[in-house]
């Protein structure tokens, strides 16, 4: 049985592209970890990008960035010959032959300052998925690395988070803290993602999910994206392909191989495993799959459907 073509839940390819020293002028060749040319090559058919912004950006810097990032983004769309697209609807999901669909997702909503306006601005430019927080927190909610107060969502992320299921954008809990991903949880429905988060049991780690949020989120019909970075892979150690199939196979034999994807962070995190240093690097993870015992359909969903079942329900 073939393969269907890849989809990976988040990079940061966009921020390449910004800034007072971009690395290019387009998605089609950049220098990172990957650019259209080698999406193509490696088989992958459906790319997130992050519309990612530090926090010492601050509120009008951040929201100035995310625009920026779609513009370079509709302008790589526009010079790609139509091997880009932006996914839209619950119709452009399914692959495409010779062509990558690209979906905006940002990565930290606090510039909005809880403007249910803004937000509906930013959906009517292209914009499926996001993510409450970062690591940081904010008057959304508390993030994964700064938990404290131990703060479910604000009365600013309860009134976004009602508008994204609105607006049947994608609920995506990755960088949100423990008390928040529950409020979240509890107010909405449908199927929710972590875009690029791992098992917690496998690796301790704030940025980790432990087994009651993983079966959660499962029990939605959601899926995990796994995080390619090497410190939430292992302690200490570079990691190997083998590191990040240990997170696959704790999550499939918790709640099922339907319920995890590839979130591979490139071109946001500094090292990644061995064998899988770029998305030219694709192949090795097809082939530890396989190894590892995985039957063919498994691995599509894990290497793609999974993602696209979820985004066809919600984008429907």
């Amino acid at each position: 049985m073939a393969i269907a073509p890849i989809a990976d839940a988040h990079c940061d390819t966009l921020m390449l592209l910004v800034g007072e020293r971009p690395k290019g002028t387009s998605l089609t060749s950049l220098p990172g970890h990957l650019d259209l040319e080698r999406l193509l090559a490696a088989g992958v058919g459906l790319q997130f990008f992050a519309l990612f912004t530090v926090p010492a950006f601050g509120e009008a810097l951040g929201l100035q960035r995310i625009l920026e990032m779609i513009a370079q983004f509709d302008r790589s769309v526009a010079s790609s010959e139509g091997r880009l697209y932006p996914v839209l609807t619950a119709a452009d999901v399914a692959p495409q032959a010779g062509r990558v669909g690209g979906l905006l997702a940002v990565e930290g909503l606090s510039p909005l300052r809880g403007s249910v306006e803004i937000l509906e601005v930013l959906h009517r430019l292209g914009v499926r998925s996001a993510m409450l927080t970062w690591n940081e927190r904010s008057s959304l909610a508390d993030g994964a690395m700064s938990q404290a107060s131990q703060g479910g969502l604000g009365d600013d992320g309860r009134r976004i988070v009602a508008a994204m299921q609105r607006l049947r954008m994608v609920l995506d809990v990755s960088h949100l803290g423990e008390r928040g991903l529950w409020d979240l949880l509890e107010m909405t429905e449908g199927p929710v993602i972590a875009s690029h988060s791992n098992a917690r049991a496998v690796r301790e780690h704030p940025r980790n999910l432990r087994d009651e949020q993983i079966k959660a989120l499962a029990t939605r019909g959601g899926v995990i994206g796994m995080n390619f970075y090497t410190e939430f892979l292992v302690d200490g150690e570079q990691a190997t392909i083998g590191d990040l199939l240990r997170h696959i196979r704790h999550i499939s034999d918790l709640v099922g191989p339907q319920h995890v994807g590839l979130g591979s962070d490139f071109d946001g995190i500094s090292a990644s495993p061995e064998g899988l240093k770029t998305v030219s690097d694709y192949p090795n993870l097809r082939s530890a799959l396989d190894a590892a015992g995985f039957s063919p359909a498994e691995s599509q969903g894990i290497l793609g459907g999974n993602l696209r079942r979820v985004l066809q329900e919600v984008l429907a």
